[in-house]
């Protein structure tokens, strides 16, 4: 049944306008500092419903949710934070293994009064999502999981060896001394390089988002959450010897990770729905924003 909706709405979705620059959180989103284990979380939340927990990657903050949160508001309580370190959030120095950051994730629910959740997650957030579903699993209703891969989880060890992922080991005091002031520059490459057709990441998105990267302490912060991948990588091994039972739907672009994304979930869940977002790369929010949510929508309304 799943497959037959997301086709009747994926068609729908592919006729309309990609979304351009980025779009704000409606006033009916409330927002709120949310205190947790060594950071503080910035966390939007709108709508009624059962709990969905959307969380962003490196390149973007929790804005790049609005549309989709929006969207499920309608019909959902919509918890959008920006990860620590990232965005509104604190800077600690420690805690940006993906296991520590799904701490974060059930602190920010249970502060909020909620308990089970369905937990959606692209790039980064893919890996923090995971983390969460393996930690927590009794707790995660169902698991999106967006053209990224999953540290320690087949084919790792293929995948890691791609030269477009060197951002993976780079950091350290030298290499935020050649960021700093030139965050736009950096942030380009990844928008340019990772993109189906980086038109799609226009002006107005890469200054919103380089001004929120040039902020004190946030590329320190981001350049962790990449150098814990390897703890990350040893953990999900572990955590692998128990396959995810909650259904799954593995998003991958067409233009970047494809069908790939469902290839790792399988090696770690056991029912795993495939999905490739047509004419999109990484940038799946910014590239393909209609088919994107036409996607998560009617995976979480699915029996």
């Amino acid at each position: 049944m799943f497959r037959i909706v997301i086709g009747a709405l994926g068609a729908f979705a592919m006729a309309l306008p990609a979304m351009a620059q980025v779009q704000r959180f409606p006033a009916s989103f409330r927002t709120q500092d949310v205190q947790t284990n060594g950071a503080t979380i910035h966390v939007r939340v709108g709508g009624q419903g059962p709990a969905v927990m959307l969380l962003h990657g490196f390149g973007d903050t929790g804005d790049m949710w609005a549309p989709l949160a929006v969207d499920l508001a309608r019909d959902h309580t919509v918890v959008v934070p920006d990860l620590r370190g990232m965005g509104l959030s604190s800077h600690p120095e420690g805690g940006y293994d993906k296991r520590t950051q799904a701490g974060d994730v059930r602190s920010v629910l249970t502060q909020l009064g909620l308990d089970h959740a369905a937990i959606v997650g692209h790039d980064i957030g893919t890996m923090v999502a995971y983390a969460y579903a393996a930690r927590y699993p009794d707790k995660t209703e169902k698991l999106v999981v967006m053209d990224a891969p999953v540290p320690g989880i087949p084919p790792w060890d293929q995948i890691v060896r791609s030269p477009l992922l060197w951002h993976f080991d780079f950091g350290g005091p030298e290499m935020e001394r050649l960021v700093a002031g030139r965050e736009r520059i950096y942030l380009d490459r990844f928008w340019n390089e990772f993109a189906g057709d980086p038109s799609k990441i226009d002006e107005a998105t890469r200054e919103h988002y380089a001004k929120l990267y040039a902020l004190p302490g946030a590329m320190h912060s981001a350049f962790a959450q990449f150098r814990s991948i390897r703890q990350d990588a040893e953990e999900n091994v572990a955590s692998m010897a128990t396959k995810l039972t909650m259904p799954v739907l593995a998003v991958g672009g067409e233009k970047s990770f494809g069908a790939n994304e469902a290839v790792v979930m399988r090696n770690a869940a056991i029912t795993v729905t495939e999905l490739v977002i047509p004419n999109s790369g990484h940038w799946l929010m910014e590239e393909e924003p209609a088919a994107t949510i036409a996607a998560v929508r009617a995976f979480l309304l699915s029996k």
